[in-house]
This record gives C-alpha cells, structure tokens and sequence, in this order.
C-alpha cells in the first residue's frame, strides 16, 4: 500500500512539475539572421562591389516554402528609397536569401536592392541601425539592431 501511494505522489508531483514548466513562444517562420553592415572597403564613393558587400539575411525557418511578396525590409530611417518590397519571390522551406544593397541578377538565394549613387547609396549605417521585416499587410514580422562600431556585422 505505501509503494501504491509512494507511486502515485510521485506521478501527481510530475504532473505538477510539467504543467508548471514555462512555455517560450517560437520565434518567427521567417527571420532577420544577420546583417552585414560595414561592407568591405566603405567608407568609399558607392562602388557596387562595397555596396554589395553590405547585406541583410533572411530565413525561412518552416518546413513549408514562404511567398514574400509584397513583404518589405527596411532600416531605421523613415526614407522611402531605404525600403525594398519583394517581388514574387517564395523563400524555400529552411532556406536563407542574401539581400545585397547594390546591383546584381536575383537569385534563389541572392536579391539585390539595386542601389547605386555614391555614398548616398548605402543602407546600414557603420555604427547603430536596425532592420525591420514586416509581410505584405504591413504588420512587423521580425527586427534586428545593433549598436557598434567594433564589428562588421550583427548575428540576429
């Protein structure tokens, strides 16, 4: 008899002890995962190659591929040209896309904003910036900053 109550405490306890465990809320399907901001060889005069160098990484982190249309990435300042809107471009299911600042031919895993222009051109201040993710009916998906001059770049 005292196995069958020593037993039946111990389940009871467990039980307690998993409802009690905290529940942490998944993060977003699609994510910021890195930021490139102080591309190679910039300051300089805008070259494509150094405003390439400077780029923002998303995920698809679900097992299902994600249309981004009509989503937008954008930094912390409320300029219309420091906003890109993507095409009908689908992010595969796990899969990463590169948004380079310069110009180039999309990919499946790179897209390029298709700036150019000189300085004025790049987006990611070298020192302090956030970048901001929101889906197609404007509602904020996922952000990142960062606030540094002693790094390159901002794992997300």
């Amino acid at each position: 008899m005292r196995t069958r109550s020593l037993l039946t405490a111990a389940v009871v306890a467990a039980g307690v002890v998993a409802v009690s465990q905290p529940s942490y809320a998944a993060g977003p399907a699609v994510r910021i995962t890195k930021i490139y901001y102080d591309s190679p060889g910039s300051p300089d005069f805008g070259a494509n190659s150094s405003l390439n160098g400077e780029y923002v990484q998303i995920k698809n982190t679900t097992r299902k591929a994600v249309s981004l249309r009509g989503w937008t990435v954008r930094d912390r300042t409320r300029r219309a040209d420091h906003v890109y809107t993507f095409g009908g471009f689908t992010l595969g299911a796990g899969k990463t896309v590169t948004l380079r600042t310069g110009r180039g031919k999309n990919t499946a895993t790179t897209l390029y904003w298709g700036r150019s222009g000189g300085t004025f051109a790049y987006i990611w201040n070298q020192t302090a910036d956030a970048a901001y993710l929101r889906d197609a009916s404007g509602a904020l998906v996922d952000s990142c900053s960062y606030n540094s001059s002693r790094h390159d770049y901002k794992i997300c």
